[in-house]
């Protein structure tokens, strides 16, 4: 009996040893990443035209596969018996796409001649390395965030009314750059104002900050699925409005001296589809604005739960709140890659 208990044992170990190379998939996930995106601009090539089906079928393939990287680091993330250094690093996978965009925009002001695939699969392999030999002592307890949680939901509150209008205006796109342009017009008045503008800026880093610390402590140990979707897409916004502000800010108002326009933000005159730097641009987006409508649902689902709200209702709330951000995020990348709701029409 006591040799069975040994066997038992030892087929344990031998398992857990083998789940260990599954907890560097989202670093592998995360390199695939750019030369996804190089493939796909290899067979779409530079200009617009009319592709075989095959091709078509190929480049909608390699897309879904580059969008499939973040919710693999998801899934992965929710597993009960990883340790914080793996669980970490399937959260950081999660953060790819925007990641990547901040990369680039870092090596155009830097003006490094090191290409940016190289740079990214050395960042990757120190990730992966830092999540296998980390070891966090907070692993197994109840992460305490005390009053940064409250404080952060707040701001996300106020932060929403900027969020609604500027995605609004962004759908905008599908009627046509001038459309766009006029709303944008009119929301600029207020937060581009010598009073408005400080005070978005000095909230929206207030919010990463925060989120950033949120994420850490959450992601010391495992959650159920809707938790750590929470925690993924509040770490995805907390990465990619840092690198929105570098690219407005800092990059194009500061580096380049051009007017962040419509033409900006599609990467004009080549556009986010047929361009090699530019395709990385679609997944940054969409995934942008998928996980900060669906990550706002998400904190009004444990608003729900908290005030007495059955948790399968608010479950189900929350499942639509998902397919609606899918809905909204799908026709803003649409918008910006050319489509137009006259032309649907037609």
């Amino acid at each position: 009996m006591m040799e069975a208990f040994v066997r038992q044992q030892n087929r344990r170990r031998i398992f857990a040893k083998r789940l260990d190379y599954l907890a560097l998939v989202p670093a592998a996930g995360a390199v695939c990443d750019p030369f996804l995106l190089n493939a796909f601009h290899a067979i779409v090539g530079p200009q617009a035209v009319s592709l075989p089906p095959l091709a078509v079928a190929s480049a909608t393939f390699i897309l879904v596969v580059a969008f499939v990287v973040p919710f693999l680091g998801i899934a992965l993330a929710c597993r009960r018996i990883s340790d914080p250094g793996s669980r970490r690093l399937a959260y950081a996978s999660v953060v790819s796409p925007t990641l990547y965009v901040f990369l680039g925009v870092v090596q155009a002001l830097i003006k490094s001649p090191i290409p940016d695939e190289v740079v990214w699969c050395a960042i990757w392999l120190a990730i992966a390395i830092w999540s296998q030999s980390a070891r966090d002592p907070v692993s197994a307890a109840v992460p305490a965030v005390g009053g940064w949680r409250v404080v952060h939901g707040v701001t996300a509150v106020v932060l929403s009314l900027y969020v609604v209008f500027h995605l609004t205006n962004h759908l905008f796109g599908l009627i046509g750059p001038d459309a766009h342009a006029a709303v944008m017009k009119i929301g600029r008045v207020v937060y581009r104002s010598a009073v408005g503008e400080p005070l978005l800026v000095a909230a929206m880093l207030f919010q990463t900050g925060t989120g950033l610390f949120l994420a850490w402590r959450w992601s010391a140990t495992a959650h159920d699925f809707q938790r750590t979707y929470q925690v993924a897409s509040g770490a995805y916004l907390s990465v990619f409005i840092l690198g929105h502000m570098n690219s407005v800010l800092i990059y194009a108002r500061g580096f380049l001296g051009i007017p962040t326009d419509w033409n900006f933000a599609i990467g004009a005159p080549t556009g986010l589809i047929h361009d090699a730097w530019n395709i990385r641009l679609l997944p940054h987006y969409a995934l942008g604005a998928f996980f900060v409508l669906s990550h706002l649902a998400s904190g009004l689902r444990v608003v729900l739960i908290a005030h007495g709200v059955d948790q399968r209702n608010a479950d189900r709330f929350w499942g639509v709140c998902v397919a609606m951000s899918a809905i909204v995020a799908a026709a803003i990348i649409a918008g910006m890659s050319g489509v137009r709701i006259g032309a649907l029409a037609l």
